[in-house]
Formats: C-alpha cells, sequence, structure tokens
C-alpha cells in the first residue's frame, strides 16, 4: 500500500462499487497503515477549509469612505469649515464617521458566512487504522481513510460507503430534500443528482439513524461543502438599484454643481467685474444651497426605520440598503420545504379497493373531516377506512403531543402524519395500544421496505400490521379489503390508483393487515412472506401554508414573479407549486437539464419556466446569476449550506430563522423569524414604502436646493445684493431637513402600493417627471423668496430685512410643500392628507419656534444677520408659502386627468 499513487483524475465516486473504490484508493479493510497516512497528508493538507484572504482592519474602514454619499456628506463639511460653522461641520464629520463604522460592521458579518461553513466540519470522526478503531481529530482524514459512522454523528468527509446498516443521513442543508435519505452501498448514475447519490455521504450531514462504513473520497476545499465555500469566496456582494442610483444621482449632481459654480465665479469676476474674493463667497453660497447635505442622514433614518417595521412582520434586516431593495425586486426564487410549505407531512388521499378518500386539513393540528365524492362521511360506515387509519395508528414508533398550543410529532414525520390522521378520525394513539396492545415487531430497514408490528384485539384475537413500500406491499397480499370483507387482489387497480396519487406530487405508503398471529412466539420475516390483505393507499404530502398561497396571490397582482427552487423531486415541486398557482400548466425543470444548458439558453429557460427541482448549490446560483443577466432584481430564499452562494450572489438573500443553518443566515441580508413566505410579501410592501419615503423626501428636498441656488444665480446674474447669506442658507438646509423632511421618513404604505408593477431595475432616480416637479417648485420657492426681496429693497426696506424675509419666505414654502410632498400624485385636501401623519404635523410645529428664534432671538440676529418682522411681513411670508401649496396641488390635478402623465409619473 505504501507509496502507492492515487488515480490523478477525481473519479465519479457514485458510479464505482465498493470493491472498486477500495482498489482505487488501496484502502483494504484494515484501513490505511500510518506510514500511508502521514504520506497523504501531505500529499492532500488537512481536512479543513482555508480561510480566506482578508484586507487588515484599518483598510477596511478607509475603504468604507470609497462612497459617493459619504462624498457629499464630507463636500458639505469642508463648505461648513469654510464658512467656519465647526458646529455643523462636526456634525457632518460624525455623521460621516458613523456611516463608514456601520459599513465596515457589516462587511465583518458578511465574511462570517465563510466561517459558519467552517464550523460544520466535524471535529472528530471515528477510523479505522492499521486494523485498529480509534477517534482522530477530523483534520487528520485523507483520502482512503475508513470512516465508522454512527447515529447522531456529523459525517467528517465525502465518504464513499462500503457497508451500511439502516442508515439515514439528513442532507437539507447540502442537498434541500425535505425527509432524511436512507443510503445503501450501490451505485447512481453519472449524471445523479447530490440527492440521489445513495452510496454517498457527505462532509457536513447528519446521520439520523443506523451505521456505516465509509471510504474517505474527498477532503478538505475538494468536498461539496468545500466546492461550496469556494463559491462563497468567489461572489462580490452586488450594490443595491437605490445605491447605484443614488450613486448616479450624486455624480451628476455634484459635476452640476461644480460646473454652475465655476461659470459663475467665471461670469461674475470677468463679465461682471465683481471681486474674486465677493465672488468665492457668492459661489460658495451657491454650492451650499445646492448640496442636499440631509440626503444621507434621511436615507439612513427611512432604512432604519423600515428594518423596525419589517421587524415586526417577522423580516430581521441584517444589510440596511436591503429594505430598498425588496421594494424594487422583480422576481422572488423560494425554497419550498418550510418556506412555502408547513414542513409537517399530511395524509391528504386514501385510496381504499372501492373508495378514494379525501382528507381535510393541514399540518399536525388533528382537525379535519373525511370526504367522498365531495361529500362528508363518517368514518365508522366504511370498514376498509377505519381498519386501515388503526393499522396506521399501530404500527407506528411516532409520538403526537400537544405543547404550548402547538401540536409537534416526536420521531418521524411520515408516522406522525399517520398518527395525525387518526386523531382526525377519533383513533387517539393512547387509548387504541391499550385497546390492542402490541406483542412484538419488525422495525423498518431498507432492504426490506416496511415495518411490521402484532397486536392482540380487546378479544385477544392476533393481528399483524404492515406498512411500507407499495411494491413491497402488494407482493407479501393475496387479497384486498373491501366494503364486505376480503376479495380478490386487483393488482392492476391499486397500480394505476398508486401512479395516479404519485402524479399529484404524493408520497405513496401501503397499508395491509392480517387476522392471525406469528408461528413462533416472536415475530420474523418468515411471518412476513404472504397471507395479507391490503387495507390502503395513503397519498402523504407536506402542504403549502395557507398564508403563502395568499402571500403569492399578492406577488403575481404586484408583478412579481415567484419560482420555486427546491432539492426535492419533481412531481412533488410540481404539485405544490400548481397549489400555490406557481409555473400552472409549465413543466418543471431539473438541476441534471440545467447543467447541459449554455449561459444563453438558460436566460431564456427562467423567463418561461417556475419550478426547478432536484437543483444544486451550483444550479441555484446560475438561476439567480441567469435572472440578474436578464435585467431582473432577484430575491433568493434558503435554509442550508448549499443555498448560502446563491444567497450571496442574489439581490435579496432571505434565509430562514427556525430552520436555517448559520452559513444561510450570515449569507443572507435578510432572516425570517418564522419561516413564512408570507413575511417576504409584507416585507416587499414595505420594502416599497420606504422607497416611495425616500422619492419624496428627494422631490422635498430638491426644490428648497434648487430654489435657494435660483435665488443665489437670478442675484449674480442681475448684479443684485445676494438675497441669502452662505450661512441663512445652511441655516434653511439644516432646518428643513433635520425637522421638516425627516417626518417624510414616517410616511405610511399608500393603499394601492402592491397594485404596482416593479419598478424597472434601471429606472433613474429622477424621472423627466421629478425633473419638472423640480423645477416647477424651485421657480416658485424662487418666486417668492426674490419677490419679497425686491419688495422690501424697492421699498427702502433694509438689506437685514428683505433677508430675512427671503428666508421665512423659503421655509414657510417648504412647510406648504411639506403636505403636499405626502403623496406624489394624489390630493392632500382632505382630513387623511391633511392630518394622516402625526409626525409632519408635529415637524411643522417644531419648525415655527426655530423660525421665530432665527428672526427675533437677539443671539440669533448676531449669527445670521436677521432682524424682527411685522405682522404685515408675516402675512406676506404666508401668502409666498400658499402660492406653492395651491400650484402644486393644481398640477396633481391636472396630472391625475391626464392617464398618460399619470403613468409617467407613476415610473
Amino acid at each position: 500500500m505504501k507509496d502507492r499513487p492515487l488515480p490523478p483524475h477525481t473519479p465519479a465516486w457514485h458510479t464505482l462499487s465498493p470493491g472498486e473504490v477500495e482498489q482505487t484508493l488501496h484502502s483494504g479493510s484494515g484501513g490505511l497503515s500510518t506510514e500511508e497516512v502521514a504520506r497523504r497528508l501531505e500529499e492532500h493538507g488537512p481536512n479543513r477549509l482555508a480561510p480566506p484572504k482578508r484586507r487588515g482592519p484599518l483598510l477596511r474602514l478607509l475603504l468604507q469612505f470609497h462612497n459617493i454619499l459619504l462624498y457629499v456628506i464630507l463636500g458639505a463639511a469642508v463648505i461648513a469649515a469654510l464658512l467656519g460653522h465647526w458646529v455643523d461641520f462636526g456634525v457632518l464629520l460624525a455623521a460621516a464617521v458613523i456611516n463608514a463604522i456601520i459599513g465596515f460592521i457589516q462587511e465583518g458579518k458578511a465574511e462570517a458566512a465563510l466561517d459558519a461553513i467552517r464550523a460544520m466540519l466535524s471535529p472528530h470522526a471515528t477510523v479505522i487504522r492499521d486494523g485498529r478503531r480509534r477517534e482522530i481529530d477530523a483534520a487528520e482524514l485523507v483520502p482512503g481513510d475508513r470512516v465508522v459512522l454512527g447515529s447522531g454523528d456529523r459525517v467528517p468527509a465525502d465518504l464513499r460507503l462500503v457497508a451500511s446498516r439502516e442508515l439515514r443521513v439528513e442532507e437539507a442543508a447540502l442537498t434541500g430534500e425535505s425527509l432524511p435519505v436512507e443510503k445503501s452501498c450501490g451505485e447512481a448514475a453519472k449524471d445523479a443528482p447530490l440527492g440521489d447519490r445513495f452510496g454517498m455521504a457527505y462532509s457536513g450531514t447528519l446521520v439520523v439513524y443506523g451505521q456505516a462504513t465509509g471510504i474517505v473520497v474527498a477532503t478538505g476545499a475538494t468536498t461539496e461543502l468545500g466546492k461550496i465555500n469556494q463559491m462563497l469566496k468567489g461572489i462580490e456582494n452586488l450594490a443595491t438599484p437605490l445605491l447605484r442610483q443614488v450613486d448616479q444621482f450624486g455624480r451628476l449632481l455634484a459635476l452640476a454643481i461644480l460646473g454652475v459654480s465655476a461659470l459663475t465665479f467665471v461670469f461674475g469676476t470677468l463679465w461682471r467685474g465683481h471681486p474674486a474674493a465677493e465672488m468665492f463667497m457668492m459661489v460658495v453660497a451657491l454650492a451650499a444651497a445646492a448640496i442636499p447635505e440631509g440626503l444621507p442622514a434621511i436615507m439612513t433614518v427611512t432604512l432604519a426605520l423600515g428594518v423596525q417595521r419589517m421587524a415586526q412582520r417577522n423580516a430581521i434586516i441584517r444589510r440596511l440598503p436591503a429594505v430598498e431593495t425588496l421594494g424594487s425586486v422583480t422576481v422572488i426564487c423560494s425554497d419550498k420545504t418550510g418556506t412555502l410549505t408547513r414542513n409537517e407531512m399530511t395524509v391528504q388521499r386514501v385510496v381504499c379497493a372501492e373508495q378514494v378518500f379525501t382528507v381535510g386539513g393541514a399540518g399536525y393540528q388533528p382537525q379535519g373531516d373525511f370526504s367522498l365524492d365531495g361529500r362528508a362521511v363518517d368514518v365508522e360506515h366504511y370498514p376498509p377506512l377505519s381498519l386501515a387509519i388503526r393499522a396506521g395508528v399501530l404500527c407506528n414508533d411516532a409520538r403526537l403531543h400537544e405543547e404550548d398550543g402547538q401540536w409537534q410529532v416526536g420521531g418521524d414525520p411520515t408516522e406522525g402524519a399517520l398518527l395525525v390522521l387518526g386523531a382526525k378520525a377519533g383513533f387517539s394513539q393512547h387509548l387504541a395500544e391499550a385497546a390492542w396492545p402490541r406483542r412484538d415487531s419488525i422495525p423498518f430497514e431498507s432492504q426490506h421496505r416496511f415495518m411490521a408490528t402484532w397486536h392482540h384485539d380487546s378479544d385477544g384475537a392476533s393481528w399483524i400490521f404492515v406498512k411500507g413500500a407499495p411494491e413491497r406491499i402488494l407482493e407479501m397480499c393475496a387479497t384486498q379489503m373491501g366494503q364486505d370483507g376480503e376479495q380478490a387482489l386487483d393488482v392492476d387497480h391499486w397500480r394505476r390508483m398508486a401512479t395516479d396519487t404519485a402524479a399529484r406530487g404524493l408520497r405513496l405508503l401501503a397499508l395491509a393487515c392480517r387476522h392471525s398471529g406469528p408461528q413462533g412466539s416472536d415475530l420474523a420475516f418468515d411471518d412476513m412472506n404472504e397471507g395479507f390483505s391490503l387495507l390502503a393507499l395513503v397519498g402523504i404530502i407536506d402542504p403549502p401554508r395557507e398564508e403563502a398561497i395568499a402571500a403569492v396571490d399578492d406577488c403575481h397582482r404586484a408583478g412579481i414573479n415567484v419560482k420555486m427552487i427546491t432539492g426535492d423531486h419533481a412531481e412533488t415541486a410540481r404539485a405544490i407549486g400548481a397549489q400555490l398557482a406557481i409555473g400552472v400548466g409549465r413543466p418543471a425543470v431539473t438541476g441534471a437539464e440545467i447543467a447541459v444548458m449554455d449561459d444563453a439558453t438558460l436566460r431564456q429557460v427562467v423567463r418561461s419556466v417556475d419550478v426547478f427541482a432536484r437543483a444544486s448549490p451550483e444550479h441555484k446560483l446560475r438561476l439567480v446569476q441567469a435572472m440578474q443577466d436578464d435585467g431582473e432584481v432577484v430575491a433568493m430564499t434558503g435554509d442550508g449550506v448549499n443555498d448560502a452562494p446563491a444567497l450571496k450572489r442574489a439581490d435579496v438573500g432571505v434565509a430562514m430563522g427556525l430552520k436555517g443553518t448559520e452559513a444561510a443566515k450570515e449569507s443572507a441580508d435578510m432572516v425570517l423569524a418564522d419561516d413564512n413566505f408570507a413575511s417576504i410579501a409584507a416585507a416587499v410592501r414595505e420594502g416599497r414604502a420606504v422607497y416611495d419615503n425616500l422619492k419624496k423626501f428627494i422631490l422635498f428636498m430638491l426644490p428648497t436646493n434648487g430654489g435657494e441656488a435660483l435665488v443665489v444665480i437670478a442675484a449674480i446674474l442681475f448684479e443684485l445684493t445676494l438675497p441669502l447669506t452662505p450661512a441663512q442658507v445652511l441655516w434653511i438646509n439644516m432646518v428643513t431637513s433635520c425637522t421638516l423632511g425627516l417626518a417624510l421618513a414616517f410616511e405610511p404604505a399608500e393603499r394601492a402600493i402592491m397594485a404596482r408593477r416593479p419598478r424597472p431595475p434601471g429606472q433613474a432616480l429622477l424621472s423627466g417627471f421629478f425633473v419638472w416637479r423640480v423645477l416647477m417648485v424651485s421657480l416658485l420657492m424662487m418666486t417668492g423668496a426674490l419677490g419679497l426681496f425686491l419688495w422690501e429693497m424697492n421699498n427702502g426696506g433694509s438689506v437685514e430685512t428683505a433677508r430675512t424675509l427671503a428666508v421665512n419666505a423659503v421655509v414657510m414654502a417648504e412647510m406648504f410643500y411639506l403636505l403636499n410632498s405626502r403623496s406624489i400624485l394624489a390630493s392632500v385636501l382632505n382630513r387623511e392628507g391633511l392630518t394622516g401623519n402625526h409626525y409632519v404635523l408635529l415637524a411643522i410645529a417644531l419648525c415655527i419656534p426655530l423660525q421665530l428664534a432665527f428672526t427675533y432671538a437677539p443671539f440669533m440676529q448676531g449669527i445670521f444677520g436677521s432682524t424682527d418682522l411685522s405682522a404685515g411681513d408675516w402675512l406676506k411670508v404666508l401668502g409666498a408659502g400658499l402660492l406653492v401649496f395651491v400650484v402644486a396641488e393644481l398640477e396633481k390635478w391636472v396630472i391625475r386627468r391626464t392617464p398618460l402623465a399619470a403613468r409617467v409619473a407613476h415610473g
């Protein structure tokens, strides 16, 4: 065995027999020798996932400042410093630092996803080396090692099983399979998906029952878990639609401000002949007026409020920008088990020899009726049904119990479904077992594919009940139970019904009985060969959540496409999809089919197919990328480590909080506390509301900046005294952003918000309509402020009074325009529009004393050059505000009556 080389290329281990694997890896029944282990450890390295190369903390912190929003904040801080406003400078600089620190912390959390995957590797392993069994650190495993598995063990490396006894492995984290998988030592087809490679046990999965021995075929980075880790390291986080739009908006605004400021400076000094120092202060005033200092702060507050509202809907946000991204989602890719479904196996159909019964109710709640041809029936009137239900309850090792108002199953979920069926029919497990005590049993074994129990009824007569795979139970039966007793077995009938039931996506289980005892004193396999009477076929499924059905319908009405991507079988996925109105009348595509498609073909497929089954991590990642390449904004749900790459790549990754792995949660932007798809739909609604509020704030804020800028530009063009000083401009911006604008962050969602289609991913933050609205309101504000300034100056008033009038005119116009801004198109001339947001009224109430202090407080007059105003002056200021309010409402009225304009306004 020593120094024999291993194969240069990795074979498809699941296609090889145990003997071929032993020969290829030179691994005998006594395991590897100590010397050979040392050589292979040197060649392959330890069985662990290498930590990624990471940037140092200082570099990570500095890179957080490489953000257009922070550039805007820092630019405003520099201007404040140039003007000597050190308090404003300190506040703005602190805002930039806080934003950078938040980004620094979030980046550290994202990197924890890789740590979570590495933590899934088993720390210990039981191996056979030098002919002896020993326990070692799992990091010391090498290809060719013989590993012994038992119930409760975490599989320490990828293994090809060479011996197995009743092995069942929980692979949901890796494959998405909703139930533990029964393992064997048989080979599988080369293109078989991970979930169908029954002769393999993969690193990180959990043994829930049985024992096995396997040969290590992959360690560390070459395991399936390691491949997922490599995929995660290669995926870059995408910028959210809002951040991309704000980045573009910020660049354009910065260029515009610089360009206009430069032209203004040149115009004033070379053409008008103003001194350069005077023009410089005018240009600073212009820049201060144009820069939206409040935008980053309001964005953060609005997103944070969205986080709080989503948390109340069981959606926990891990990355702040994901709040808004949810509002722009065009496709939601959802896992099936536990998200769209209850993750509670339920009997929905019972097929007897002469009748087919439908069972009502869903999940483990023991409530539901039995119906035949659409009418409710009494179980006692149908002896084959009654006896089949009794058989399911007695031939059973699970337990059904109520805990804190919730019904739960202890044991196998399929057996639990039979107990719930019995409870619906009035068969209490406790009473049934007391009346028909168990004498002996044969536990389920994969090679026999059935479970059997021996009981005595209340008269002391013996009964043997058996449940298992339909084809195996059929072999044991000679008769079937009809309404009038036993009759000849109609094999063709049962096969047809089995095919029909399976086509509905239901898992099949057969129940049979024999009214006699075993040949000996114990129940043995020899007693199970023949003489049984077939009672029923039971169709079991994990049913969809009722609230998920409604949520999917809400998404469809909102123009959001819902796709199901699951590791489960195609038939089951298609059946559940049909009940949820996902992919109705369309085929389901499997992972094997995805594997042979090129990227262009896959992009075409994802447009028309909504159900994808038996999907591996690579398939899920390719599906998300294909949709994004096709221009979609994708939300992806998942719970297993197999979902982590797709969750990280998606525009919004959504992990399950109850049954999700830490790797999935750390890769996601949002975690569902209740694992419920309906919470995603609620979060989408909140995300749309957040984006609406951001748009409303921008539509409110930009006219303030625009009006101020136009006042300054007009003064330069017409050689007027500057109507607003730089300090007064900063005062207006602080008051309108920090008090008035903040109120729009609390605006509730509009009623028809989920009746809209998602906004196009490439849509600019400011549409042509937005530009028009900003220009219109800016001109109205300029008209009011500049008009009052010139009126006062022409009537011989002081420049201080004229400027005080101009400042108050702008702020008053903002107060009225804040009411207009509560809705982009709808009228606010009603009770809801004027009083529906108490924060708007509170903001106005806070702004009024601030403006009175600006006007009358001596220390404020000393800082800003303001002066007292008369009652007549305040009426003029009030008129300037009403001008904006009335014209803005008239503009909305005209647009609402012009369908094309209304569509353009909605984007």
